[in-house]
């Protein structure tokens, strides 16, 4: 077969922020790579107006700056402690600038498939006759892309969309509006729907836990950090989390919100304070899951019916991976099953990058995630005996990662992770590797 030869090389699909700390760990390992991104510049999620991009003009981001920046480039001390997506795509470009990773990008032109060639890689780029042969791939094309809808029984007349498609309050003014799913998008459009529409309801389809963004002033997740490091058990830290902020916020049900089925932290976190605000104000009024639709007519599980102008279905997004087969991801139960969620427990040189979903920020993780991708890369050349370490690891621990409280069993939860665990088992596999770098340009 005719190809391209760039098996010296790795090759890096995506620019959103996965993709640039991924391109930035092999350049500081000196492992060449070409970095594949289908927009027009860096950005991925946070290039807002993309069609790819789930980001709606409100968006600010849900973790804190500290909390979310990478390791070694912090957010700007004069952004607010939660920056807005017109911020953190600065942040972002900036980044991309101040480690020159603008060089290893091509931009306009996205994978169209990846196949296996013996123990390298045959990437097709569009517009391109040949292949590419590369040394390795990195995948990085985020997961919050490719909306997921329900099925209900029944047809609705009026318009019904995903949350992906929702940008300005505009799409909202004089409608009756109905938000189905009570994660963080789905609370961010009921809060601005209780602000621009004619009338707002939500439908949840279970009690959750509301966290607020501010304990006393401070960001919840650094004050939450800083309790995950006291040497105390980790129930004590979880009662004393549960007291902050029901003391800062109160309980759901006293705001007329359905009360939680589950404890504090088996499910992803909704860090949001106005929903309850709005409920309480009777602006947001609460319902159930859909039974089925009737006409412009929604009939629900306690047996209401109402009739809306605008369905906006918050229900989350598909793991999808179009440009390779499943069966080169080692798949199982709806998404990739590889070790801290980036190691595939195969191939060595085949990688995903950022798919995690932290209940805090997340690019550090991915930062750190990436440094430890580049070291392994390197002692598969370099060092056999930490290669192998790594390598049965990744081949027979699963995960890896041994969660501080069991999620409820649901698809939101199949890539969730403890911030705090992540993030020092990570820091710890570093640390075993050593400072291998002058052993990377042999």
């Amino acid at each position: 077969m005719e190809f391209q030869d760039f098996s010296r090389k790795y090759c890096v699909i995506g620019g959103g922020p996965s993709g640039l700390t991924a391109v930035k760990n092999l350049q500081d390992w000196g492992i060449p790579c070409d970095a594949i991104e289908r927009e027009d510049d860096v950005g991925g999620n946070w290039y807002y107006g993309k069609p790819n991009s789930s980001v709606y003009e409100s968006t600010h981001l849900i973790s804190s700056k500290r909390m979310t920046e990478y390791v070694d480039y912090p957010m700007p001390d004069d952004y607010p402690p939660y920056p807005s997506h017109q911020q953190v795509l600065r942040y972002l470009r900036g980044y991309a600038k101040h480690f020159n990773l603008y060089a290893s990008y091509q931009f306009n032109c996205a994978v169209e498939s990846i196949t296996q060639e013996r123990d390298q890689w045959l990437v097709q780029i569009s517009g391109e006759t040949l292949p590419r042969l590369y040394a390795g791939v990195i995948i990085a094309n985020g997961h919050h892309w490719k909306p997921k809808l329900p099925s209900f029984p029944g047809e609705f007349s009026g318009e019904l969309i995903h949350s992906h498609d929702y940008k300005t309050p505009d799409l909202l003014a004089g409608k009756n509006v109905l938000v189905v799913g009570a994660g963080n998008s789905g609370c961010d459009i009921a809060v601005e729907a209780a602000i621009h529409a004619k009338t707002a309801t939500i439908s949840m389809r279970r009690g959750y836990h509301f966290v607020p963004k501010f304990i006393r002033g401070k960001p919840t997740d650094v004050v939450g950090d800083r309790v995950r490091r006291w040497p105390i058990p980790q129930a004590l830290q979880r009662m004393i989390a549960k007291f902050s902020i029901q003391w800062t916020l109160g309980k759901p049900e006293k705001y007329g919100l359905p009360k939680p089925d589950h404890e504090l932290f088996q499910t992803h976190p909704i860090i949001n304070s106005q929903l309850p605000y709005y409920v309480g104000h009777g602006r947001i009024q609460v319902r159930p899951n859909i039974k089925r639709l009737r006409g412009n007519g929604i009939e629900f599980e306690d047996g209401t019916q109402e009739s809306f102008d605008l369905v906006v279905c918050a229900t989350g997004y598909e793991v999808s991976f179009p440009f390779i087969d499943q069966q080169y991801l080692h798949w199982q139960d709806g998404a990739p099953k590889l070790y801290l969620h980036a190691f595939h427990p195969k191939y060595d040189n085949l990688f995903i990058s950022g798919m995690i979903q932290p209940n805090s920020g997340q690019w550090g993780l991915t930062d750190l995630q990436a440094q430890l991708i580049a070291r392994f890369i390197v002692a598969c050349r370099t060092d056999i005996a930490k290669a192998d370490w790594l390598r049965a690891l990744k081949h027979t621990s699963g995960v890896g990662i041994q969660d501080p409280v069991k999620y409820l069993k649901s698809d939101r939860h199949r890539l969730e992770v403890d911030y705090f665990q992540y993030r020092e088992t990570t820091k710890n596999l570093i640390a075993r590797f050593g400072d291998q770098q002058a052993l990377a340009s042999e």
